[in-house]
């Protein structure tokens, strides 16, 4: 291994590698933990065993550091049947954590230990790793949702959350603010076509394209039935900066009541 965050191929000769180059910090989660495994190794698909009989186990790279060499060892684990096989990989040299599980997850593809997981029967999704960018997209209760929700509430404004503006039509907006009659939506960059931040898939090209297509005529159907009803829209990337999106809906909904047809689109 080469580069700024190698170390000689001899290891650390007269200490023991530094806390930050294999430990995990102290006070992690299950959540935290497994978001640290798919990002070394590229996404959560790419961690997959197959244990055979169409049967597939989600894997973990370790660090261990061994006192007798001084030198950090990464082994492949993963659970089958109550039982913890584990493989080595190899010896790394980086600086950080991040990258030595990074090597890792590289040595153990090498290998030919892991694989991607095949989409389940049924799924929409031509590949594993659109699979795991539909898993990431929720339709509720997201992060940027979350957190726009919370810096609107210490501003002192209250709402409704998914809920139908118009009970008689079967359209949720993830906000609703009854009396000044806002409707605020966060829109995730993939179901929704963001042209900065879409990804688009290689398989099933068409598929895609008509899917989020018909989810952008159905939001400007929605728009429009909405304002024809006296709302106003407020629509929020989930790239956007929480506090500059939280600021636009405070204006909207404390502003006096527009023309019946004006809507708030997102940059």
């Amino acid at each position: 291994m080469t580069g700024p965050t190698s170390r000689a191929q001899s290891g650390w000769k007269h200490d023991s590698p530094p806390d930050r180059a294999w430990k995990g910090r102290p006070g992690r989660t299950r959540a935290t933990i497994a978001a640290e495994q798919d990002r070394a190794a590229g996404g959560r698909h790419r961690r997959s065993v197959d244990l055979g009989e169409g049967r597939f186990a989600r894997a973990s790279v370790e660090l261990k550091v061994l006192p007798d060499t001084r030198r950090i060892r990464a082994y492949l684990r993963w659970s089958d049947r109550g039982k913890s096989p584990a493989r080595y990989l190899g010896q790394v040299e980086c600086e950080t954590r991040a990258a030595n599980l990074a090597e890792g997850w590289k040595m153990a593809w090498e290998k030919g230990l892991v694989t991607e997981e095949p989409p389940t029967e049924g799924s929409w999704a031509s590949s594993p790793s659109v699979r795991a960018v539909m898993r990431a997209n929720r339709s509720r209760d997201t992060r940027p949702e979350v957190r726009l929700r919370s810096l609107l509430h210490k501003q002192g404004l209250r709402y409704r959350v998914a809920a139908r503006p118009l009970p008689e039509l079967r359209r949720t907006a993830d906000l609703v603010f009854t009396k000044p009659k806002v409707a605020v939506f966060v829109d995730g960059c993939f179901w929704h076509g963001c042209s900065e931040h879409l990804r688009a898939s290689h398989k099933n090209v068409e598929f895609w394209r008509n899917k989020i297509e018909g989810n952008q005529a159905r939001d400007a159907d929605t728009d429009r039935l909405l304002r024809e009803a006296g709302w106003r829209v407020v629509r929020v990337w989930e790239h956007e900066a929480p506090d500059v999106a939280a600021a636009r809906v405070m204006s909207v909904v404390r502003a006096s009541p527009p023309d019946r047809h004006e809507s708030e689109q997102s940059a």
